[in-house]
């Protein structure tokens, strides 16, 4: 499913959970050896790889408050924090991702666990 969404910056946009933001990289649409390859043969393989753009708090753990009620509301949710960070370069599975897009760009939306690996740059966007 295919979202559409135009009327916010992307900075607005808040991740939930262990949700991660990804712009996809460009895809070359020519091998190695210089044969062009027919639209949507890269888009279907199964692993990809983008730009992490926003990062959701983590996972939230139980809040151990000192009440012995524990049906009682706690303010204090406390999340264990995700590895992906907003720059980092990101090797992903494609399936089970959410596609949107926004001012025509394509983003995807997915959980922490989808992403295989992380390469961080610390001066890419200096």
């Amino acid at each position: 499913m295919t979202f559409e969404i135009d009327k916010q910056p992307v900075e607005s946009f808040i991740m939930i959970g262990d949700r991660v933001l990804i712009k996809p990289r460009e895809i070359s649409s020519k091998t190695k050896s210089g044969l062009y390859l027919p639209p949507g043969v890269k888009e279907k393989e199964s692993t990809q790889s983008g730009y992490v753009i926003r990062v959701g708090p983590g996972y939230p753990m139980p809040a151990l408050g000192e009440t012995d009620e524990p049906w009682k509301q706690q303010e204090n949710v406390k999340y264990v924090p995700l590895q992906a960070q907003v720059g980092d370069l990101a090797i992903y599975m494609n399936n089970g991702g959410n596609e949107i897009i926004f001012k025509g760009e394509k983003y995807l939306i997915f959980p922490h666990s989808a992403i295989l690996m992380l390469i961080r740059d610390e001066g890419l966007f200096e």
